[in-house]
């Protein structure tokens, strides 16, 4: 799931340097209730001020036939079904990865298994009447593609070999390897008129533009130490929010930041104190970024932090260099703590301002944060 040549050497050191060095944030203190507090309600209560959450942890229920397989991100249609996509199993490849739920957490429907062992980034779109699910999958897979809501195929694409940043037979070749000449595309982000961005997160570093029929047309960024220039540039998002002149922003992961950059590609400025900054989106005012490092921020108009929810930081990255210490935190649910993060990998909105986060652990889980204040 990670570039280790380029994630792993970020150290924690680097990460708490940035995080308290922001200028442009500002450090909420973290609140969590009690139901019992103020609420009434049966579940925990966390957030700050405006921005408080009822939280319910594995909110999303799969039938027994299948298996939660390393959760990776989320999107919500016009309907307010949630599409749930998991890295998946390449040894199970009849096993879908794409699973969705109704506004309860009800299983609808699921599709998907030809990104079963890549599953990552997925996107709802509306095109006139219609809405389309956009998908994309790394390691072996390689490949972004246009669906229906209900999983068929309109186009599928591969590595747009006339960049000219990608090996020979990138485009035809599915083994899982790393590299900057390899494909393994992460996330989308949508352009009015009906192109469309997509971040090679793990493979370039790159951010590849296409027109709406998945033509590829021009490319920025690549591997670099900022300003324009990635490691790992793993989430991607147009900032058109109200008052705001629209720009592109990127979740620099590697680096801890967010950047931000023109239409074209040209950077603007870069935002600091973030914990492996993974994806974006917005609602209404709001900016929301979920962290690897165990924390979900929501930032204001002003792209100051108004809101840190379900903070682990310290205890999640404490040895975060000791891969034991790591994969024993993600693979037993056991040590979890109640209202509390350990790996946010995406994180979006619904139209009533509820949020719903994807882990990247081993067992999968999905947590719905009910807006309640």
């Amino acid at each position: 799931m990670k570039d280790k040549k380029h994630d792993q050497v970020q150290s924690r050191r680097l990460f708490i340097k940035t995080a308290s060095a922001a200028t442009l944030t500002t450090v909420i203190a973290p609140t969590i209730l009690k139901a019992s507090d103020k609420t009434g309600r049966k579940n925990l209560v966390i957030g700050q001020g405006e921005h408080q959450y009822e939280v319910f942890h594995q909110w999303a229920k799969l039938p027994d036939q299948f298996s939660w397989q390393t959760t990776h991100n989320v999107a919500v249609d016009a309907d307010g079904l949630l599409y749930v996509i998991h890295e998946g199993r390449i040894e199970e490849p009849d096993h879908p990865s794409i699973f969705v739920f109704d506004q309860t957490g009800k299983y609808v429907r699921s599709f998907g298994n030809q990104f079963q062992g890549g599953g990552h980034g997925i996107e709802v779109r509306t095109e006139g009447n219609e809405q389309f699910l956009y998908v994309c999958a790394y390691q072996q897979v390689k490949s972004f593609a246009k669906m229906t809501l209900t999983g068929e195929v309109v186009w599928e694409k591969y590595a747009p070999m006339e960049s000219g940043v990608y090996r020979a037979d990138e485009d035809t070749i599915r083994e899982k390897r790393w590299g900057r000449d390899a494909f393994m595309p992460t996330n989308f982000a949508f352009l009015e008129g009906g192109d469309f961005l997509l971040a090679d997160g793990y493979g370039s570093f790159f951010v590849h533009r296409y027109d709406k029929d998945g033509n590829w047309i021009s490319k920025f960024g690549g591997p670099g130490d900022g300003k324009g220039k990635f490691s790992t540039p793993h989430g991607i998002w147009i900032d058109n929010r109200p008052g705001r002149e629209t720009q592109i922003v990127v979740c620099d992961r590697a680096h801890h930041t967010l950047q931000y950059l023109t239409l074209d590609g040209k950077h603007l400025e870069t935002l600091e104190g973030y914990g492996l900054p993974a994806n974006i989106d917005t609602w209404n005012d709001l900016m929301l970024v979920p962290e690897l490092h165990a924390r979900v921020s929501i930032l204001n108009k002003q792209n100051e932090v108004v809101a840190r929810l379900g903070a682990d930081v310290e205890r999640v990255t404490t040895n975060l260099d000791d891969k034991a210490v790591k994969e024993k935190i993600r693979q037993r649910p056991q040590e979890w703590v109640e209202g509390k993060f350990i790996h946010p990998h995406d994180a979006c909105f619904d139209a009533n301002g509820n949020i719903f986060i994807a882990e990247w652990v081993a067992t999968g889980r999905v947590t719905k944060l009910q807006h309640v204040s």
